[in-house]
């Protein structure tokens, strides 16, 4: 991003977040700390291509973002992106919520996505729950269906918006697990380490597992480096957000 400034998903006309100025590299894991309403949403919604800078430069893998064009939607798919509540359709069971991008996105039938749609069930422990409606279960399941319908399409790139805020500590833990796993390469990648970004209400939970952090402070992306630099940094912000323990 080259002097990207982000619109506010609830009011367009507002700017949220200005003067970004951000590089992530293949194989990052970074973390983004903030406030409540500090923007982190509406920074992550624009990185995962569902919206426009208000101005400046956006380009993944040398494409210019966002990418609604058919002849480029492969690229586009190249990034999942996974809601803080998961954001599944209510009408379709776990399974057929996960299946959808790859039904769609490939054409295949129930049948034919049956497969992969195994292999992520399984993977996340939701297989108990395939033939259930979102409505039937709990939050921290609705949120693992969430992660599962990101990674059916093998994304490179995982944007994960407060993925553990409202989780208990057993959770919580599994999520920091789960996501360290995919960001060093696992049997659910073929090996293949993805890059992720994290948006958080506080860094604790990450300190050990995330390599990059950076923090929304007054409109702007503050890049603060890997876990020591934040202990270092003389900020009142950063020492809060460094304090606090992730929401639940």
């Amino acid at each position: 991003m080259r002097d990207v400034a982000v619109n506010s998903l609830r009011d367009v006309s507002a700017i949220t977040v200005e003067e970004v100025n951000w590089s992530v590299s293949a194989g990052d894991f970074w973390v983004i700390g903030g406030l409540h309403g500090s923007g982190k949403s509406d920074l992550l919604m624009l990185a995962g291509g569902m919206s426009a800078p208000a101005r400046g430069t956006y380009f993944f893998r040398g494409q210019e973002m966002p990418i609604f064009e058919d002849e480029r939607m492969a690229e586009r798919l190249r990034i999942g992106f996974v809601f803080e509540e998961g954001q599944l359709l209510n009408n379709l069971t776990i399974a057929e919520n996960i299946a959808l991008p790859l039904r769609y996105h490939n054409n295949l039938t129930v049948a034919e996505a049956d497969t992969e749609v195994g292999r992520i069930l399984e993977a996340t422990e939701l297989s108990p729950w395939a033939d259930s409606t979102p409505s039937a279960i709990a939050r921290n399941w609705r949120k693992r269906a969430g992660l599962a319908r990101a990674l059916i399409m093998q994304p490179d790139v995982l944007l994960l918006d407060n993925p553990i805020a409202g989780l208990d500590t057993r959770q919580r833990s599994w999520w920091l697990n789960f996501l360290d796993e995919l960001s060093r390469g696992c049997a659910l990648t073929g090996g293949r380490p993805l890059t992720l970004v994290v948006t958080t209400n506080g860094f604790n939970p990450w300190q050990s597992r995330a390599r990059k952090f950076a923090m929304l402070k007054e409109k702007r992306l503050v890049v603060l480096g890997d876990w020591a630099q934040v202990q270092a940094a003389d900020d009142e912000l950063v020492r809060e957000l460094s304090a606090a323990p992730q929401s639940v």
